[in-house]
């Protein structure tokens, strides 16, 4: 998570972390906070954890978008392999091998993109990206067997426990890294932000590791944060009457965790949407500022694409679900 924003130093109702051996108490919320959360065998184990599964995702076609079809292939697709794409809708032009690719010269390059822009009747300024398969980043298996620690610990600080397997699913699913602006954890928080939710990160410690404290300070940021300046943008806005576990609403939130409500502010003010619906969501996509560009564009693309990957490993998704046949005598009924 690429987010530093200066208002985080004036709060004042902040409390520290709790103990390993302390009670936490969550407060009263909107909506149930266990209401997608479901129950399902772990890879590995096979022992009961909990999931969290919505609907959403399928009855809004969200699997349908180009873009989040793009950003699966991707997923799945090797390090040794890229796929050349249009930006805007991230359509699939052709795959290559990197090694092939990377020994071509600039002439060949400049050619091949000139036949691809041919092939597909592009404008002959089109831009053509390339970009490089992440399977090794998304390793889902192994990012799930957090998910149940995660979600219990979102829960217990009262907090979506959506949030936590979205986060874990695209933050830092295959090992604890530390990312080019030092984000560091599975939750992948800034230094200061973990300091200021009470975590110790110094030359001696990094509680960012520590899984149970880090998890607290991401549900806080994003209950005395994100949701709050989420919802005072939406009011600025005229944007009113919805739910707070509606997926385009989680999905703002979302940005406003990676790229800070500041910056979310701004370039939703460059279009001004007058409803809170998944096509705010839709034209985030494609609009940029100083502040927000590609990697704040395909955050929530990401999002998407990893929830529907993580459903279809847990065979959760509507295509795998098995329907059981009506009998003959109900049938006839």
């Amino acid at each position: 998570m690429q987010f530093f924003i200066s208002i985080l130093f004036t709060l004042k109702f902040i409390t520290l972390p709790p103990d390993s051996n302390a009670t936490v108490v969550a407060p009263t919320t909107s909506f149930d906070l266990r209401q997608d959360v479901i129950s399902v065998p772990n890879f590995k184990t096979q022992e009961q954890m909990d999931f969290v599964f919505n609907t959403q995702v399928y009855q809004l076609g969200c699997d349908t978008m180009p873009n989040v079809i793009f950003w699966r292939r991707i997923m799945k697709l090797h390090k040794d392999s890229a796929l050349f794409n249009t930006p805007a809708d991230r359509n699939i032009l052709s795959k290559t091998h990197i090694n092939q690719w990377e020994g071509k010269d600039i002439a060949q390059k400049s050619c091949f993109k000139d036949s691809l822009r041919d092939c597909y009747c592009l404008d002959d300024s089109a831009k053509i990206l390339l970009t490089n398969g992440k399977s090794f980043f998304y390793d889902f298996e192994k990012a799930s067997a957090n998910f149940h620690r995660g979600i219990n610990d979102f829960i217990a600080n009262g907090v979506d426990p959506w949030y936590a397997q979205a986060i874990l699913m695209i933050e830092s699913p295959n090992k604890l890294q530390k990312s080019n602006a030092g984000a560091y954890g599975s939750f992948q928080l800034m230094k200061d932000v973990a300091r200021l939710f009470g975590l110790k990160v110094n030359k001696h410690i990094d509680e960012r590791a520590n899984f149970d404290r880090s998890a607290y300070a991401a549900s806080s940021l994003i209950k005395k944060i994100c949701i709050p300046k989420t919802r005072q943008i939406l009011d600025s806005l005229g944007i009113t009457g919805y739910q707070e576990n509606e997926l385009w609403f989680r999905l703002l939130v979302m940005h406003s965790y990676h790229a800070g409500a500041g910056n979310v502010r701004k370039a939703l003010f460059t279009f001004r949407p007058t409803a809170g619906d998944m096509n705010l969501i839709y034209t985030l996509w494609h609009t940029e500022t100083k502040q927000f560009r590609s990697a704040s564009q395909n955050y929530s693309q990401l999002v998407l694409a990893a929830l529907l990957e993580v459903n279809e490993k847990f065979k959760m998704a509507p295509h795998q679900l098995i329907i059981e046949p009506k009998s003959k005598e109900s049938a006839l009924r």
